[in-house]
Formats: structure tokens, sequence, C-alpha cells
């Protein structure tokens, strides 16, 4: 596989690192297949769960799968550029769907299964969606046949998974079964041809974002080569690695940690599918499984902290990092004194790999998110696009250079978002952040207002938009306030129309209102009644001003 070197420190590793792209890059191909050609019985995943059941799949067997589930797409007639959404939890499923599509050329969008019906008919019709690929659960399975009919793209629903739904859904006979199609399929030997070029978009994500609905994040094949940052220089990973990610499929930071790096370096993944976080299970899978490499958002980590860590034996444990929110001193301290283990902060968004991170070669230092990723020329700008001298507060920018690579494509179908992030020779992240006299970078928020809540990255217009449907609600701002276990809640502002009057009963209508018609974790924990909202002359809300109350 790919040739990985150690370095010494972080200024050998800044000067030196060179990424070499190929010319027309498959990661299913180039990787996977690469793998079970050439170590068929080496494991590429470890899956268990909270009910103890466990499995070990080598890289032939993801061949094998991915091969089947390419046959079985090409079968239904979806081919080069056709979109296809995967609404697949941590299940198996997922792998063998996303690197099936990478081999057809088609273009997977995860989704989260934090989802409803309106949700998915946003997202499907967006972005042209001809198939929807979910997991055997009640709930998904009605809500993606409910979306379909309001989805004029979607030709076809596909069901994955062995066990029959209980209670059966009422649409459950218009889905076609996948694991079926994939034994079939997976026995076929037809090769599959390589069309793919690395220009292509295989990947949308949708993000969140603040003046509008979700938007579509596209990616070319060379951006999974660009993870290898994150995994070996961050993750820091070898090839006897077994890496766990605490992250839905439905988000990027699955790409960050259950895909392309880990399996570039040759390290396996381990997929822990649970319904709530439970410090206890988590240790023990970590104690069982021999788990040498743990990535989590800090609200996990505050979570672990809660156990006796005397409890467990996490001898196996090597390394440990962290994305997502800021860490507290407190908490970096914390579990450096119960393992031995400093946690390593990366930044990054949707719309890249790390771009700032804390590799092997240095000390970390609480409170920063590291040093600048050496894939990129990062800037720190004022308002008028000037960088600023060291100490002071600037927006992070990448300066475009030929041959980045792990960065976004753009927006898709958004030319004119796209234009804003890539403006005047720069890729604007929207975020602040300070560069000490040491290059260690220190985050300071978001310019775009994104609320993060225990892992999750929520739009306030979405959350807006549905509290704004309630007949007792006038105008409604939407903010993030800081949680010591989630790192942020979502707080609502609302002015009432005439007729109304504060009270706890009513606040408590709202949130069941937007727990009824949005995802769950979009849901206001705090509700303040206001009879006026902050804003500028030209009419928008100041959530800075929100937050300074």
């Amino acid at each position: 596989m790919i040739e990985l070197k150690d370095y010494k420190d972080f200024e050998d590793f800044s000067n030196n690192y060179k990424l070499d792209i190929p010319s027309d890059f498959n990661f299913a191909f180039d990787c996977v297949d690469d793998w079970a050609e050439r170590e068929p019985d080496k494991t590429a995943m470890v899956w268990c769960d909270d009910d103890g059941n466990t499995a070990r799949y080598s890289f032939a067997d993801m061949k094998r799968r991915s091969d089947g589930a390419a046959r079985f797409f090409l079968s239904l007639g979806i081919g080069e550029g056709d979109k296809v959404m995967l609404i697949l939890r941590r299940h198996a499923h997922f792998w063998f769907a996303i690197l099936g599509l990478m081999k057809i050329g088609a273009v997977a969008i995860p989704t989260t299964h934090h989802i409803l019906a309106s949700d998915i008919v946003y997202r499907a019709n967006n972005a042209e969606a001809v198939c929807i690929v979910t997991t055997d659960d009640s709930q998904l399975l009605d809500a993606a046949a409910e979306a379909s009919k309001e989805s004029p793209s979607v030709k076809h629903l596909v069901r994955a998974g062995v066990h029959t739904p209980s209670p059966m859904p009422k649409a459950c006979g218009e889905f076609l079964l996948f694991d079926e199609a994939l034994q079939r399929f997976s026995e076929e030997r037809s090769a599959l041809r390589r069309t793919t070029k690395n220009e292509d978009m295989f990947l949308i994500y949708f993000t969140s974002g603040t003046t509008g609905m979700p938007k579509m994040v596209a990616y070319n094949h060379t951006y999974p080569l660009a993870h290898t940052i994150t995994a070996k220089y961050w993750h820091h990973l070898h090839e006897g690695s077994l890496h766990l990610t605490l992250a839905d499929t439905g988000w990027a930071k699955a790409a960050w940690g259950k895909l392309y790096g880990q399996w570039l370096c040759g390290a396996a993944v381990l997929v822990y599918e649970h319904e709530k976080l439970n410090a206890h299970r988590l240790l023990k899978v970590i104690e069982e499984q021999r788990v040498t490499s743990f990535c989590a958002p800090p609200t996990a980590y505050r979570v672990l902290l809660k156990a006796n860590f005397a409890n467990y034996d996490l001898s196996s444990l090597e390394y440990a990092t962290s994305a997502g929110e800021p860490m507290s001193e407190e908490l970096f301290e914390k579990f450096r004194s119960l393992t031995g283990l400093r946690i390593r902060e990366a930044y990054g968004q949707s719309e890249s790999v790390p771009i700032v991170m804390t590799p092997p070669y240095v000390e970390p230092v609480s409170g920063s998110i590291g040093l600048p990723n050496p894939l990129y020329d990062l800037r720190f700008l004022d308002e008028n696009g000037e960088e600023v001298p060291a100490g002071s507060s600037g927006e992070m920018c990448i300066k475009c250079n030929p041959g980045d690579v792990g960065i976004f494509m753009g927006y898709y179908k958004n030319d004119a978002l796209t234009a804003k992030a890539w403006s005047d020779g720069y890729y604007h992240t929207g975020d602040l952040a300070v560069r000490d006299e040491n290059g260690f970078v220190w985050f300071i928020g978001r310019t775009d207002d994104i609320i993060k809540s225990a892992g999750f990255r929520i739009g306030p217009f979405e959350v807006e938009s549905i509290v704004g449907q309630h007949p007792a609600v006038q105008e409604c701002a939407v903010t993030g306030v800081p949680d010591p276990l989630r790192g942020q809640r979502v707080k609502a502002s609302i002015i009432l129309h005439d007729g109304y009057e504060p009270s706890d009963a009513l606040a408590k209508e709202i949130r069941a209102f937007v727990k009824a018609n949005a995802a769950s974790y979009k849901t206001p924990r705090l509700i303040e009644f206001v009879t006026e909202l902050p804003k500028t002359i030209s009419g928008k809300v100041r959530r800075t001003e929100l937050r300074k109350k």
C-alpha cells in the first residue's frame, strides 16, 4: 500500500510531507481491492453492538461484498453520476454500499438516521437521488417510503438487514432486499470496469448553515487520499492498529475515522453500533476488542469520565484524539491522569479533512487545537482580507494552490454559495482563531453561528423554521448556549403573537411541537420568551448579542 514514513519532529514533518496523487485514483479499487489481492485475510473491520454480537470482515470480504453491491446497483440501472442516499446507521451494509457505489462511479449521500420523512424529501429532491437504501428499522422504512411519494427522482427503495422489523412497516413490501441481492450478486465473477476520473464527484454530505437549509458538500475521488494525514499523522495509526471513532455514518466524521485514511494506512477499524452512549459499555468494548486508537468529541469523553476507570483494562490504548468542539483543560488533565494519554485535538469541517491538528511529533498544548496541516497554506485574515499578526484573531482561510486535495469541490447546485466560500484566492472556513508565536492555533468560534451540541452540528435556521410554524410564535431566534456535558444546548428566544402569554406549559408545548416535526437533537432545550430581538439595520438578528445575554 502507500508508504507513510515517520518523522522526528513537526518541523521535519511540515517541511517534507508531500502527497503524491495517482492518476484516476479510485479508493475502492486502489486501496480495498489492492489489500484483498495482496493480503486477503487482513482484517479491515471489526463490528460489535450492545447485545454482544460481533463480526469480523477481511479485505477479501470487503471486495467480494462491494463487488456484489456494485453489480446490484448496476442491475437497477444506477450508474455514473447517479445519486444514492445511504441511511444505514453503523451497520456493515454502509461499507459494502459506499464501496460498491464508488466502483460504478455513482455518488453516495451518507445520511444520519436521526431524520424524518421531511428531511429525506428535502435531501432527495435537492440532490435528485434515484435510490434510498435504509436499514431494517421500522421508523426509517416508513419515513423513506413516505418521502419517496414526494420525491419524483427516487426510483428504488432498498432495505438492508436480515431482521424483520417490528412493528412491520406498511410499506415494507415496496423495498428491494439488499442482503438477498448481495448474496446473489457477490457470487458472480464478472469483472467491474473502472470508469472514474480523479475530478469526478463521488460523495455528497449535507451540512447545516445559518442563512438557509442544509447545503450539499461535494467531493471528488482524490478526497480519500488526503485522509492519510488524518489516520497516520493525527490518529497515529500503524498496520497493527485497531481504531475506533465514535460517529454515525451519516456525518462527515465517519469519513475521517471509519474508512479512508485508516485503510490506506493498513489499520483496521472498529465499528461500535449503539443506541445511547453508555460509559460502562463503551469502556468494556475498548477493553474486550483491544482498541489501540480512540477518537471522540469532548462530549463523549465527559460521559466516559463518569465511570471508574480502575474497573477496566485499557492497557491496549495507545492514542487518544478529539475533534468537533473545543476541549476544556479540566477534561484534558483528568483523562491524562487516568490513562497517561494526552488527548490530541484537531479542527476541520464537513468541507475538509483536518486543517489544524496535533500530530505525534509535538507535545499537546491544553486548549490548543494544534498546528496547521502541512498540506495547506493556512492564513488568518481580518474582515478586509489582510493577514493578522500572531496573537490576533482572524478567520482561518486556506490559500488556494494548484494540486490541493482534501477540500470540497463546492456546494453542489449552489454556485453563489460556492463563490462566497472560494473567493479572493482563498477558501474561507468561516471560523475565527488565534495563532500564537509558536504556531499553535486556538479556536475562538464560528462566524456563521452553527450550534455544536453533543456531536451534532445544527443550523439555527433549520430549528427556527420549525419553531416558527407553531401558531403561538411570531418570531424566533435560535442560538447555542454553553453546557458542561453537551458543549452547547439549543436555545430559542421567542416573540409570541398577541393573545398568547408566556408560561412553562407553552414552552413545553413548543418543544413537543418541534420534536414531532424535526430530528430530536434539534429540539430547543431552553426557551425564553422575549418582547424583541436584537437586530442589525438590515433586519438581521444579532445572535452574537443574544449569546452574550
